[in-house]
């Protein structure tokens, strides 16, 4: 007995070590950035324009980067989740679905600049859309869809059989069963399995090189609420560099005199951003669960 208790207290101390580990890796990523842009980091940079000749700013490359993610979400969660029902609850075991399965597995493995290239063939050659803010979403659909879907399924899974059998056995409908009780209850796993889908979203880069643009904006008006607009920052045509894309842009090309000091400012600002939409998300998620489960 005294050795299954120093075996348990030794695992436990074990994992307790690598949460606080992980937790330090973080504070440390935020730590540096924070650091490193003082006296650069302010509401100004935030929400000024780049310029070449002074600091500037990060405000349109910041909405892109909104935008895009905001405009992938609306096409990858719907999608996702309802994927992640049909794998969990109507498909069958057989040929088909691991033929799924083996895809989704496959595509989410993809190098992601591979699926840039990709999205260059199909949605900025082939269209003649040109670079914009819509062929950068479709690739990052590509992209995410699976891993979305793979998530959702293991949610939904993870609800205990007995939900759904006990509200069969009051004459529900299975549609119903999923809408009303197995989807609620998974809704923390499908909450995580969308703050994962956006990380990755959010700070993508090599996939938006080659299919939303490289070109730095500036002077947006986003009075010009013309979606069809190419020129208005609303409209899903408008070639949308993001946040990453110019992190990279401003490394690689090295021009300026104050690069170093706008790439570590733009670092901090995306590693808040992630940070700050990650923890929305989950209180979001809490509440979500709240209010359909009434719990």
């Amino acid at each position: 007995m005294t050795r299954v208790i120093w075996a348990d207290r030794a695992a436990t101390a074990v994992l307790w070590g690598i949460a606080f580990f992980v937790i330090g890796i973080l504070l440390a990523i935020i730590g540096h950035f924070l650091l490193a842009s003082i006296g650069t980091l302010s509401l100004s940079f935030i929400f000024g324009d780049p310029s070449d000749s002074t600091i500037g700013g990060v405000g349109p490359v910041l909405f892109n980067s909104i935008y895009i993610l905001t405009l992938t979400l609306l096409l990858t969660v719907p999608l996702g989740i309802l994927g992640g029902i049909y794998m969990a609850e109507y498909a069958g075991e057989g040929r088909l679905t691991t033929i799924i399965r083996f895809s989704q597995e496959l595509i989410s493995s993809v190098p992601s600049i591979v699926v840039g290239m990709f999205g260059l063939a199909l949605f900025v050659t082939l269209t003649h859309w040109s670079f914009t803010a819509l062929g950068g979403s479709l690739a990052l659909l590509v992209f995410n869809l699976p891993l979305l879907t793979r998530l959702t399924e293991q949610a939904i899974r993870a609800v205990p059989a007995d939900e759904r059998r006990g509200s069969i056995a009051l004459g529900v409908s299975k549609w119903r069963t999923i809408r009303h009780v197995v989807v609620p209850i998974a809704i923390p796993g499908i909450v995580t399995g969308i703050i994962l889908t956006a990380g990755r979203i959010f700070g993508e880069a090599a996939a938006l090189i080659f299919t939303s643009g490289l070109s730095t904006p500036s002077g947006y008006n986003f009075a010009n609420l013309n979606i069809t607009d190419p020129r208005s920052p609303w409209s899903p045509f408008h070639s949308a560099t993001t946040l990453s894309v110019f992190i990279w842009k401003s490394n690689s090309e090295g021009l300026g005199l104050f690069v170093h000091q706008v790439a570590d400012a733009s670092s901090a600002v995306l590693v808040l951003m992630v940070l700050v939409f990650n923890l929305g998300a989950r209180g979001l998620g809490r509440y979500l669960q709240r209010r359909v489960t009434g719990t």
